[in-house]
């Protein structure tokens, strides 16, 4: 059983037909891709306060470290990024930060803010105002918190990692994976477009890699709002001096992802954590959010690649790179959306930038 599903009421059953179906897939039984994909994002970190301490990131800071962006330096990131060519404003934030943050919660007071996920709405709001596409990232969310900041983001997220109960979340406040799986279907319930992906390397073993591809499969296929699975590495850092997962690892993860997973649910890999050229046969279609302005904060000691980068991957797997919005064309064309969205939507139509192919250098 999932740890946690009582506490969270999430009933997906793992059919165990399948799981082993999963474990014996190869490289070899997928194809890889007839385009890779890929969005112009600017990082917006709302927070680094977070309540949880997962031994392998080095995103959140301690009670007293951890920094705020004010509404001020929010509109100055978004409006670089939208300067910048950029279509996406990833706003991140560590999970709902408990009460050890006091400044942080005093700071969100003054503003007029009783939590961060009040504060979220601003920050899209802003991001629209700017001409971004807000794309949230906040952790696990309530269905209350979610539906506060559905209709101003274009697609939200949160990494599922793993069903597993390993070792690497422990603590006295302990990430739940069935608390995870629950954020996922509240965004099913609420008609988010979503991403979600599962973490390699922190301790889960290959049963429990096929039973996460599953979990998330379960969910889309009762709510079809999945839009992408994100298949990272977990990479070595001031906290985690672990041995990344091996490229076998991570080609025979890729495959099981594509193979498992619904043929309209792109598999990415992040560019900047992984072995990208060496994955893509293993079934990968998009290479993910990156970001001409700003580091990403989540994985700072690895840089974001250069568009060049992106062009050079593409050109020699022979398939055509495709800029695309954090929000898949479908989405868009089946009424998920709300009006604020698809006005900025629309202010990117009127100026011919919605969708852009990019090969050899030129963009048509």
């Amino acid at each position: 059983m999932i740890p946690g599903a009582q506490e969270y009421d999430v009933d997906i059953e793992i059919d165990p037909a399948e799981r082993e179906r999963l474990l014996s897939v190869t490289p070899e039984d997928v194809s890889g891709p007839s385009e890779l994909s890929f969005a112009r994002n600017v990082f917006v970190p709302l927070t680094t306060a977070c309540r949880y301490t997962c031994t392998y990131c080095t995103y959140y800071d301690p009670p007293g470290q951890a920094s705020l962006l004010s509404p001020e330096e929010v509109r100055e990131i978004c409006r670089e990024g939208a300067d910048a060519g950029c279509t996406e404003a990833l706003l991140t934030f560590g999970d709902d930060p408990d009460d050890r943050y006091d400044a942080v919660h005093a700071q969100l007071a003054e503003w007029g803010h009783d939590s961060i996920h009040t504060y979220l709405r601003e920050a899209c709001e802003i991001a629209l105002e700017e001409g971004l596409l807000p794309h949230a990232n906040p952790g696990d969310q309530t269905h209350e918190q979610m539906a506060a900041v559905a209709d101003v983001n274009a697609s939200m997220g949160v990494m599922l990692e793993t069903t597993a109960d390993v070792r690497a979340h422990s603590g006295s406040r302990r990430k739940e994976p069935a608390q995870r799986l629950a954020t996922i279907r509240t965004a099913g319930e609420l008609g988010v477009p979503f991403t979600t992906g599962i973490l390699v390397g922190i301790g889960e073993d290959w049963q429990d890699r096929a039973e996460s591809l599953l979990a998330i499969r379960a969910l889309h296929e009762r709510y079809g709002h999945v839009q992408e699975v994100i298949v990272q590495p977990v990479s070595p850092n001031e906290r985690w001096d672990r041995e990344p997962p091996s490229l076998e690892t991570m080609r025979r993860t890729v495959a099981m992802a594509r193979a498992g997973l619904p043929e309209e649910i792109a598999v990415q890999v992040p560019p900047n954590l992984a072995r990208t050229r060496e994955l893509l046969d293993c079934g990968v279609d998009d290479l993910g959010g990156v970001s001409p302005v700003t580091d990403d904060h989540v994985n700072p000691d690895y840089a974001w690649p250069a568009l060049d980068e992106l062009r050079a991957i593409a050109d020699e797997a022979g398939v055509p790179l495709r800029e695309r919005l954090p929000v898949y064309e479908r989405y868009v064309e089946g009424g998920w959306l709300d009006e604020p969205v698809l006005e900025a939507i629309r202010a990117r139509d009127a100026a011919g930038e919605r969708f852009r192919t990019v090969l050899g250098g030129s963009t048509i």
